[in-house]
């Protein structure tokens, strides 16, 4: 009977230190969106064996979305590769500082300097199309029209999906873009980086820039500013070439 309960927690220490060793995908949305945004992707990563973990960020500040961040950050295990989108870039460039965090990975996202805020990026730079149309509403958060989505966010997506996404939008205050960072991960993790090369919220050669910048693996889409939604596969390979490039 010995051997037997001897045998059974074996069996359990060997699962809980294969779960500690499991690697984790913690996905963080960008602005005008929500944790759906990644849903393409999510599947696809977990059948490679990963773990995936996909922050619903408040939007409401950047230290609300970092804490989001880092309450996921805290409940995974094994090395995590910390994704951000757009705005979510800029989210992981604090977070990413967590001890749990062995590599960022930027989807057409913010990649700001210590002391720098996403609208320090790119201001001396002509603005993307897109930035003319968000719309501001009485409380001082940021929306897009559905024709903004469609026309702007998701070109490259069908009507009948950029109307829902236009719906299901997150919000985002408009003053979380002059919030700077404290600190910038990527000069302590590796980092890759998704330029979408037909994004119009984002310029383009900003994001070439930025990525060339934090010294980035870099990838380069034909896509609008949602890539994960357009182009799952790719954006899942980069994912899984930072996952696998993590010991």
């Amino acid at each position: 009977m010995f051997k037997s309960f001897l045998g059974m927690m074996v069996l359990v220490g060997t699962a809980l230190a294969q779960e500690r060793a499991q690697k984790t995908v913690v996905l963080v949305h960008g602005a005008f969106a929500d944790g759906s945004s990644w849903e393409k992707v999510i599947p696809l990563l977990q059948a490679k064996g990963l773990q995936v973990v996909a922050v619903q960020n408040p939007l409401t500040s950047l230290a609300d979305d970092v804490a989001a961040t880092r309450r996921a950050l805290d409940a995974s295990t094994g090395p995590v590769i910390l994704v951000g989108h757009s705005w979510g870039g800029t989210v992981i460039t604090e977070a990413g500082a967590h001890d749990k965090v062995a590599a960022l990975v930027y989807v057409a996202a913010f990649a700001p300097d210590a002391g720098q805020s996403s609208s320090d990026l790119g201001k001396d730079g002509p603005p993307p199309p897109g930035l003319a149309n968000i719309r501001p509403d009485s409380a001082g958060f940021l929306f897009l029209t559905p024709d903004t989505v469609a026309r702007d966010f998701a070109q490259d997506l069908p009507a009948a999906q950029t109307a829902v996404m236009a719906v299901t939008q997150g919000p985002i205050f408009g003053k979380n873009f002059d919030e700077k960072v404290s600190n910038a991960a990527w000069k302590s993790k590796p980092s890759w980086y998704i330029v979408a090369e037909k994004d119009r919220m984002i310029q383009p050669d900003l994001e070439r820039a930025m990525a060339k910048k934090i010294n980035a693996k870099t990838t380069a889409l034909p896509t609008s500013h949602v890539p994960m939604l357009s182009r799952p596969n790719d954006v899942a390979k980069v994912i899984l070439a930072a996952a696998e490039a993590v010991k």
